[in-house]
């Protein structure tokens, strides 16, 4: 099997605090063989000086939703799903190219399409899928027009009802996660709240009963799986992390108190900042209705307030984006707003070694070391010190690698 060895390069291993210098990182196939403090006594066939850049772990991005198409998602309802897939390859391709080499879609994302990148029939990153997001009747995921009686959804009749799936009561909560599962869902999505985008619930309801809850974590952890929540206020996210979700979704609203006890729960939070401010910039121009823009107010003012109270309690914090349609070019932008509360080092952590444990891929991705998959980008310059650098469209990454495979090479 052929070895590729990046020479003389400065590492962020996705853990540490600081930079390791004067590194070698031998690649045999898709894996990390060897992670070696100067010169590594091997000879390879393919051999890149790495000198006067950083190397990081690929990025992850825990928040994704790849057939979103367009920020009103309403729009979608008049595309048959070959012609939504059609406009969201776009989106994957523009993904790896910022050096997210792995993703994990909340809501939307299906078996074929993570086949689909797997195989490289599409560029862009690995994905980690959960089939529709699951709403309660008249939740968050609910699209129906208000005249609209019908319950039963054909999920496959356009791009809009593929997304979100309806259940209520803990039998057919048993049975939907059931066969999400069967399918092959790599997470569990619950709409546990009301959201910013939807126009018929408050930001602040809840949603799903207890039982509800406790029944998808017990069907999800039976098969090694977990639960992941839309939530944004208190009360929400107090009521997923008790009964058991793993990690909560946006949570812009909570106190304190709330984010001690996500950490207690050893739950994670996945902020999801940069969607509400870049959503806000261009809301009116997009049509948004005023009662959303309002809930874009207070979801963006509450957002660092989220980091703050995070922060204060230890909380362990993933890294998410949740942009839609027309918003995807600001995926990076994330960087910059949670580095005006934490330091650029624990933000880049957030996006390679937290999110890999969010994805039980701890030790495989997120991380520079042996038996690593061997997903892995060099940037220009010191994010840590310039988190900027993270920021765009991928022009300060050079070299892009995935599973061993070079996506891109601007080293020569």
């Amino acid at each position: 099997m052929s070895l590729t060895i990046l020479r003389n390069a400065t590492v962020f291993d996705g853990h540490s605090d600081d930079l390791i210098p004067d590194c070698d990182i031998v690649i045999e196939g898709d894996t990390i063989r060897e992670v070696t403090s100067g010169r590594s006594g091997l000879t390879a066939d393919i051999e890149i000086d790495a000198s006067g850049k950083t190397l990081l772990p690929g990025l992850i991005d825990a928040h994704v939703h790849l057939f979103a198409a367009h920020l009103s998602m309403a729009q979608c309802a008049h595309y048959p799903m070959t012609l939504m897939t059609l406009k969201c390859l776009a989106r994957t391709k523009n993904m790896v190219e910022r050096g997210f080499t792995t993703v994990r879609d909340v809501g939307g994302g299906d078996f074929g399409m993570r086949q689909g990148l797997a195989e490289g029939l599409i560029p862009g990153p690995r994905a980690f899928i959960g089939g529709p997001g699951l709403t309660q009747t008249g939740g968050h995921g609910d699209h129906r027009m208000k005249t609209d009686e019908d319950l039963v959804r054909n999920r496959y009749a356009n791009g809009h009802e593929f997304t979100h799936r309806l259940v209520d009561g803990t039998e057919q909560m048993r049975q939907v996660v059931r066969d999400e599962l069967r399918k092959g869902a790599d997470h569990i999505k619950l709409m546990a709240s009301g959201g910013v985008g939807s126009p018929n619930d408050a930001i602040e309801d809840w949603q799903f009963s207890e039982a509800e809850i406790r029944t998808a974590v017990e069907e999800a952890e039976a098969k090694g799986k977990y639960v992941a929540a839309h939530t944004y206020a208190s009360t929400a996210v107090q009521r997923a992390v008790k009964n058991g979700v793993r990690t909560v979704e946006h949570c812009n609203l909570i106190d304190r108190e709330t984010a001690a006890v996500v950490r207690d729960c050893n739950a994670f939070v996945v902020p999801t900042l940069v969607c509400y401010e870049v959503t806000k910039i261009h809301g009116d121009k997009l049509g948004l209705s005023p009662y959303v823009m309002q809930k874009l107010d207070e979801v963006n003012e509450g957002g660092i307030h989220l980091l703050e109270h995070c922060e204060a309690e230890g909380t362990p914090m993933g890294f998410g984006t949740d942009l839609m349609g027309e918003m995807e070019y600001a995926q990076s932008m994330e960087f910059v707003i949670r580095a005006r509360v934490q330091k650029p080092v624990d933000v880049i952590r957030s996006a390679t070694s937290v999110n890999a444990k969010i994805l039980q891929m701890e030790g495989k991705l997120g991380c520079i070391a042996e038996g690593a998959l061997a997903d892995i980008i060099l940037v220009d310059g010191n994010p840590l010190e310039d988190i900027t650098l993270l920021d765009g469209q991928g022009e300060n990454i050079p070299f892009i690698m995935q599973s061993g495979k070079v996506y891109r090479n601007r080293m020569n």
